[in-house]
This record gives structure tokens, sequence and C-alpha cells, in this order.
């Protein structure tokens, strides 16, 4: 019998939420022990088993938030749950039926949730299986998928930013969707094509820093919405063991959660992200509090990309 059988679900649930409550203290989150609780309990059922990871992002907007999010069993339809629940409201938008949309036009390999700290339930992820990944142009035909996934194949397919897509992130409190490219270039983006690309959806002009992440990136993603025509955002992520040895200076808030992640655990991976917006960048880290060997799977990951610091 494995470790993970040996654990309850009740110890599992106590274990991530005193390893949430810690971070949140340090980062100097408020921290409404009876939502995390809640929402732990409710997703919780395989909760020993679950990839978790937790995420910070910078701006000032962002700093009093610490994120979760965990993988859930297959056989919960999680939305359903918190509309159920009422941590969501079923409403006429889209977003609503986006999830059984999804599910009744492509296969689906698992789900995950997301929830902020403070802000509570955010997000639930669908990952696709690797050997039946989904072509961006299939999924723009489905119903409820935001247009502007549509009006954005020629774009996507001039800057190559990817023919299949692997996960999707559902956002029900933004009402947005981040679709996630599996194939971007081996050699990432140059800096002049990276400029030309976020000049044309009309992003802020990317940093020094974001331009030489830009050469090592593994990952990335559109965030599209059903208000806006065009791509809001475009993100590009860097998988790592080692966040100090990435081309670029970390913000603090950064850095320190770094030092408590890895005081905890060396060996802990990473993924490091810039995100595009009109008015300039933002980057976030995640931290993985439990790895599974499906990971590199959902990611996309290249064979050996954590074998060694980017």
């Amino acid at each position: 019998m494995s470790e993970a059988a040996l654990i309850t679900q009740e110890d599992a649930v106590k274990a991530l939420h005193s390893a949430i409550e810690e971070a949140a203290g340090l980062l100097e989150v408020e921290y409404p022990r009876d939502t995390v609780l809640r929402i732990l309990n409710l997703y919780g059922g395989d909760l020993a088993r679950a990839v978790v990871a937790f995420r910070v992002s910078t701006g000032a907007e962002r700093a009093g938030e610490l994120d979760c999010r965990f993988t859930v069993p297959q056989d919960v339809d999680p939305y359903e749950l918190a509309v159920d629940s009422g941590l969501l409201e079923r409403t006429d938008h889209p977003v609503s039926r986006l999830l059984a949309d999804i599910r009744e036009h492509c296969p689906v390999d698992g789900y995950g949730i997301d929830f902020g700290v403070v802000g509570g339930f955010k997000k639930i992820w669908v990952v696709l299986p690797r050997t039946a990944l989904q072509g961006v142009a299939e999924l723009a035909g489905i119903p409820s998928m935001p247009p502007s996934l549509g009006r954005s194949l020629d774009f996507i397919a001039r800057h190559g930013l990817g023919d299949t897509v692997g996960l999707i992130g559902i956002d029900y409190r933004h009402r947005t969707v981040n679709i996630y490219m599996g194939e971007p270039p081996a050699d990432g983006f140059a800096p002049e094509s990276l400029r030309s690309m976020l000049r044309e959806i009309g992003q802020a002009e990317p940093t020094e820093q974001m331009l030489r992440l830009g050469r090592e990136i593994f990952g990335l993603y559109v965030t599209l919405s059903w208000d806006n025509p065009a791509i809001e955002r475009i993100s590009f992520a860097v998988a790592t063991t080692d966040p100090s040895g990435l081309p670029v200076e970390l913000d603090d808030r950064i850095e320190l959660f770094v030092r408590h992640v890895r005081r905890a655990d060396p060996h802990t991976k990473f993924v490091y992200a810039v995100a595009s917006q009109p008015d300039g960048e933002y980057y976030k880290l995640q931290a993985y509090y439990r790895w599974g060997s499906g990971v590199p799977e959902i990611m996309q990951l290249p064979e050996g990309a954590l074998a060694d610091p980017v």
C-alpha cells in the first residue's frame, strides 16, 4: 500500500491548511481560516495524492494574495460542486456553460481547482490527455468559448504560439479563459519577435527582463474574455529548480517566498512566469507543495526540462 493511501483526507487537509497558513503569515496575507478549510474539505477527497502548488504574484493589487491550486478526482464535477456549495453562482453567461461544452467536445484527463486565500474560489483547470491534445482551431469552435479565440487564430499561427492545447483554465470571477499552448518555439522568442507580437495586440512595451525570459520559455498561455475581441494577455513561463539562476532580478516578495519554500524542501520545482498587459507586465511564481509523476505531462514539459536549472 502506498504512503499516500495511509493518509486520511482529514490529515491531508490539516497538513495543507497548515502550510497555507504559514505561507500566508510570511507574506502578510490576511487568512480567513474558515473559508480556506471549506474549500479544502469540499474538494480534498483525494488530497493525499493530489498535485498541489502555491503561487504569488507581483504588483500592488496582487501583493495581498496567495493562491493555492490542486488536482481533484476526475469523477467530481468541480463546477457543479462549486455552484451547489455556494462558491459560485450559476448565470446565463457563457462562462457557466464552458466546462460542460469542453467535456462534450474533448476528452478530459482530469481537473484542478484554484483559489485565493483572500479571494476565494477562482478557477477550474481542465487537463486534456497528452495523447489527445486539441487543436486551437477545434477549441475555437466550442459554442461557449470566447469568440476572441477564433478571431486570434491567424495571430497565433503567424507568431508561432503553437497548434495544440493541453490545459485550459476557466476563471469564473474575472470571466476569462486561459489557453495553454503546447508547442512554443524551441529557442523561445527573439526580442523583436516578442515586441512585434505584443504591439499587435496592444500590450505594453516589454522590459529587458521580459525579453530575456522570452528566450527561455517552455510554455505560454493566452488569456481571453468574452468582452474583448483580441487576446487580453500573453504569459510566458520557464521551469526551474532554482529561481535565483534565472536571467532576471526577482521581486522582493517572490524572493522571500522562494527562500521560505526552499527551506522546507530544497528540491522544490518552480514555474516562473511573466504576463503582458496593456499597462505593463507582472510576474508570477508557482512552487510545488507536492509534485507528481503526471506534472510534466500536464505542463507539457519537454523531457529533461527540470533536470537542471534553466
